[in-house]
């Protein structure tokens, strides 16, 4: 047993340590009762703690209404507009957006960004040791997940509730998403100042490129406008943006994230802007951006809203060199005091893909679409609808024929007479057949064509070809006095380029919301109309347009591949609608008033469509039109219409379908066919018909 030696008479004497353990006994009952009540109280805090952790992490984050920029783009995947509500705003995954200006924003906004659980203890105690020190608020200690939060569900007024909710949304953020989650999302939603919301818009808004694309020198430039954008943004204060961008190069080169040298010459790097309002697809194809976003709302059901704050991207089909082809022509086409207005459509006719358009000279004073103007008259250019109408039936070849003279026709059981006549009343005076009528324009020799073919027969065509343009069965019918727009004529003559199978015309491939998910997809129909060798032989016909003597031969050396087409004139009115095996294009000038033209006036369409087609196919080698089965070539006498004789002075290898060839030689001259040879001789045509186009682009 221990003792404790205590002084008594000169002596020392031990107690038992029973009676010092008693002596301190109530202390250790009090140190004990303490500690339990301490340990309790922890605990109590500790299952509170757990418990309102487990409750945030249970509870889903309120609903942002954080709207995103919505996009159109064109057929190589160029943003040609945006859509937004007030907030120009577009989110794009991380990866997509430059490491420097990642780098950039956590140097300058959150070094420990990828410690801390939402809170940075070391930065909030350095800021308040710089506030004391300086007595001011000097710095601010919130990391990009409190400044997030704050964003996406709260307002900025500095209260103790918002402070709180702040606190509750910042540990949600943590438990809830990832680190780089999180990152992307704030570098998505930050704004940076005039409208911009995000890294992607900001990019395109001072730089007019994508996030992904930022050098350094941008970058650091970028990072440090949110901070306040009225101070550090370029556009208001150059001399503040630039001293923060050298801030921010300064504090990355410290943090060894880039090296002083190249922070140096980042700082002395002269940077380009955008020009605050313009971007670098802005203005093209305005009148063809109406109409995408005219189908996606009112044709498509997509919701004005979804549109404008939903963060789609519609994919469209214009063709950025095609539209500028077309925009370019139509510009030089007239004279810069003119008032005279224009409008193009131009279509693949093999895919129905509209690739330009063009609505008039100038969409900032007027903003009608006369692509889909349903006031104006096509004239002669309707013709070859009622020809292909005319060949489908059998009821006339290319070698009929009928008298080029004045003429007065009957028609409604005798009750009407119609009474038509040339351009400028020219006439032959004598037989013509369907090539020579064709190529220069005989009005005569159409309502012949009409009156044996029938009225209804050439609007049901003209149905089936895509235009629903009200018609009235009569014999002026054939020279196009029922107004038709030229995106209908466009799309009608992508048939005949197409042998004679009709594709829906597209603007829009599909629609995609911001996940990337597919709203809508396009499957344009593809309707056989007539079968491809009646469709060649049109084809063949509206060739000679473009030769000697057609009415499109004054453009002809202007076009260096093979091209048909059909002019197209009335008073107020002038058109020219061709193709070649890759575009379907209508041309048409006039007034909007329905003032008349003058013959200078009335010849601009075709000048339009042969730079324009030139220009849009520059990099397409020239083709020849596919020549399918079922159609034949002889060689005929063009007076008679008859197999031409060895011995006949004019004969002309003309294209037939297969049975309607004319087998009966002529018999002014008294000898036998010169030649028969059918597919033979149908080669035969298109190697001459190559080197002739060979030749005339060599020649130019």
């Amino acid at each position: 047993m221990s003792w404790y030696r205590i002084k008594q008479g000169g002596g020392k004497r031990r107690l038992p340590i029973a009676v010092r353990i008693e002596r301190w006994m109530p202390l250790l009952r009090r140190l004990r009762k303490g500690m339990l009540y301490a340990g309790g109280t922890l605990l109590v805090l500790f299952m509170a703690a757990f418990g309102f952790l487990y409750y945030l992490r249970m509870q889903a984050l309120p609903a942002t209404s954080v709207s995103q920029t919505s996009q159109m783009l064109d057929l190589q995947g160029h943003v040609m507009d945006t859509f937004h509500a007030g907030e120009n705003r577009q989110s794009v995954p991380l990866k997509d957006i430059s490491p420097y200006l990642v780098e950039a924003t956590l140097a300058i906004e959150d070094q420990r960004f990828y410690d801390h659980l939402g809170f940075d203890v070391k930065g909030m105690a350095r800021a308040a040791l710089v506030n004391i020190e300086h007595l001011s608020r000097e710095q601010g200690a919130s990391t990009l997940t409190q400044q997030l939060a704050r964003n996406l569900y709260l307002t900025h007024e500095r209260t103790w509730s918002r402070k709180l909710k702040e606190a509750m949304y910042t540990i949600q953020l943590e438990m809830h998403y990832s680190k780089d989650d999180i990152l992307s999302m704030y570098l998505n939603q930050i704004y940076y100042g005039h409208g911009a919301y995000g890294a992607e818009a900001a990019s395109e808004l001072y730089f007019g490129k994508h996030a992904s694309e930022l050098t350094l020198a941008e970058s650091a430039m970028l990072a440090g406008v949110p901070k306040g954008p009225k101070y550090y943004s370029p556009y208001m204060d150059m001399k503040n943006a630039k001293d923060r961008q050298r801030t921010i190069l300064q504090t990355m080169a410290d943090q060894g994230i880039i090296q002083q040298v190249d922070a140096k010459a980042a700082g002395a790097e002269l940077l380009k802007f955008v020009p605050l309002g313009t971007s670098k697809q802005a203005g093209i194809a305005p009148y063809f951006r109406d109409y995408v976003r005219y189908l996606a709302v009112d044709k498509l059901g997509i919701d004005e809203r979804l549109l404008s704050e939903g963060g789609i991207r519609i994919y469209t089909t214009l063709d950025p060199e095609a539209q500028r082809a077309a925009e370019e022509a139509v510009a030089a086409g007239f004279p810069a005091t003119s008032e005279q207005q224009a409008a193009l459509v131009s279509i693949d006719p093999r895919t129905g893909y509209i690739k330009a358009m063009v609505g008039g000279r100038n969409y900032k004073t007027n903003q009608y679409n006369r692509a889909f103007a349903t006031t104006r008259q096509p004239g002669s250019s309707f013709k070859p609808i009622l020809y292909l109408t005319a060949l489908q039936q059998g009821s006339l070849t290319p070698v009929s024929q009928f008298t080029s003279a004045p003429t007065v026709f009957t028609y409604d059981d005798g009750r009407k007479t119609y009474a038509p006549s040339n351009y400028n009343d020219k006439y032959v005076n004598g037989p013509i057949d369907m090539r020579t009528a064709i190529a220069t324009s005989d009005n005569i020799y159409a309502v012949n064509s009409i009156m044996k073919v029938g009225p209804a027969n050439v609007i049901d065509m003209a149905r089936k070809l895509g235009i629903d343009s009200p018609m009235q069965p009569v014999p002026s019918l054939a020279l196009g006095t029922f107004p038709v727009s030229p995106f209908e004529m466009a799309s009608a003559f992508g048939t005949f380029a197409n042998g004679g199978v009709r594709v829906e015309p597209t603007a829009i491939l599909r629609i995609e919301d911001s996940k990337g998910e597919v709203l809508y997809e396009a499957k344009p129909a593809s309707t056989p109309v007539v079968d491809a060798a009646h469709a060649y032989v049109l084809t063949s016909l509206m060739e000679s347009v473009f030769d000697a003597g057609g009415t499109g031969n004054r453009v002809s050396a202007a076009i260096k591949r093979p091209v048909a087409g059909k002019t197209g004139t009335t008073a107020t009115d002038a058109w020219l609608v061709g193709y070649t095996p890759e575009l379907a294009t209508a041309v048409w000038v006039g007034y909007d008033k329905g003032r008349k033209l003058t013959p200078a006036e009335a010849h601009r369409a075709a000048p339009i469509f042969a730079a324009y087609t030139e220009k849009a196919l520059s990099a397409v080698p020239p083709k020849i039109f596919p020549l399918p089965d079922g159609v034949v070539s002889v060689y005929v006498d063009p007076e008679t219409g008859k197999l031409a004789g060895k011995t006949c002075k004019t004969r002309r290898l003309e294209t037939f379908v297969s049975g309607t060839q004319p087998v009966e030689v002529c018999g002014a001259h008294g000898d036998t066919a010169a030649s028969a040879g059918g597919d033979n001789d149908a080669k035969a045509e298109q190697t001459k018909g190559w080197w002739k186009q060979l030749k005339r682009w060599w020649s130019n």
